[in-house]
């Protein structure tokens, strides 16, 4: 354990890994043993973790890394006997060895700092049961395979943040550790600035609005998350999703969103939440017609939309941050991949033949 390690403070996927959009993973678990004194937290792991030193822990307390009893508290927190002290960042603990792999990868941008990719849908972002290569992150290390200084494994790069695999758009990678902290700082403080577009089911009644809504896992189904009411469960995170109409396509919304928070399936969550599931978003139920009419020509239409984009229709579409290294602000934006530009195309077709629009 060193200082560095707590350069980490950076926030996760959306919108799987997401990251999430920020999903924070335990990486240490300390009990308090029954005759301890009543000390400050901050002084108390010092005793336990070598090689880290006070000042790096009150930073990882006010980044909120530092959790007693599942809630985080302040450096200056009394630990009291038995008390539960974690240790939690926005990465998972390294489970699985990236090899440098030979996989096509769209770089949007890239300097000795950091690298921008533009991600297709389908790929999943980073190693993990059922998914050990193949991933974005073997991709990169195959990329920058000659870079002495880029070790793939190293936690101190790498990722900033994350996306599903079946959301389509950009992504930023730090190359230094230095990069690593700045980014992840900015994003931990919401100063990035983030748009996806996503074709909705439904019209959306509002031409704008604001989702709020803690999201936390569904206890009936662990691999979904879902929106509780405030106060109602202490694990689930604040969330805002601001979003704007941008094409009303009869049965379906084109919309843009901004995020305000990253938290995982952040948008696919919300909209749901509001009554319009992503298009094709198989977990959250987007995969059926949800809305239109009951002729086998619809059925026929919808379908061939489903095999046109079989994904989520969700696309991480801009990204503005300060660069690490000069300070300054870089924007960038990238263009609908195929599948979602055929299928708003089927769905405009089809509401000027049918729904005269």
């Amino acid at each position: 354990m060193t200082d560095e390690y707590f350069d980490e403070l950076n926030e996760e996927d959306d919108v799987d890994n997401s990251v999430d959009e920020r999903e924070f993973h335990e990486h240490f678990r300390f009990v308090v043993d029954k005759g301890q004194s009543m000390i400050r937290i901050d002084k108390h792991l010092v005793n336990l973790m070598s090689g880290i030193s006070r000042n790096r822990l009150q930073d990882a307390a006010v980044a909120g890394n530092i959790f007693v009893n599942e809630k985080p508290v302040k450096s200056n927190y009394r630990v009291k006997p038995l008390d539960v002290i974690s240790i939690v960042l926005a990465y998972p603990p390294s489970e699985f060895e990236i090899i440098p792999q030979d996989i096509p990868i769209d770089i949007a941008y890239e300097d000795e700092d950091i690298m921008l990719i533009n991600k297709k849908p389908g790929i999943v972002v980073h190693p993990g049961f059922g998914n050990f290569d193949g991933t974005l992150l073997n991709a990169i290390a195959w990329h920058l395979r000659d870079n002495k200084n880029f070790d793939p494994n190293d936690s101190r790069i790498g990722l900033v943040h994350r996306i599903d695999k079946d959301t389509s758009g950009l992504i930023l990678i730090a190359k230094t550790p230095d990069a690593k902290s700045h980014l992840g700082k900015q994003f931990f403080n919401k100063t990035t600035q983030r748009r996806y577009h996503a074709l909705v089911w439904g019209n959306v009644k509002d031409d704008e609005g604001t989702i709020i809504g803690s999201l936390a896992r569904n206890p009936r189904d662990r691999m979904q998350f879902i929106v509780f009411p405030e106060g109602e469960n202490p694990f689930a995170k604040h969330a805002v999703t601001h979003y704007k109409v941008l094409e009303r396509l009869g049965y379906v919304t084109l919309v843009e969103c901004k995020l305000e928070t990253g938290r995982t399936h952040q948008i696919r969550v919300h909209m749901k939440h509001i009554g319009h599931t992503l298009f094709n978003d198989e977990r959250y139920g987007g995969n059926v017609i949800l809305k239109g009419t009951t002729s086998a020509y619809y059925k026929a239409f919808v379908k061939n939309c489903f095999f046109e984009c079989p994904r989520q229709a969700l696309h991480a579409k801009t990204l503005g941050f300060v660069h690490p290294r000069t300070g300054e602000f870089m924007h960038f934006d990238s263009e609908l991949p195929d599948d979602m530009q055929t299928l708003i195309e089927m769905w405009r077709s089809y509401g000027k033949e049918h729904l005269g629009l």
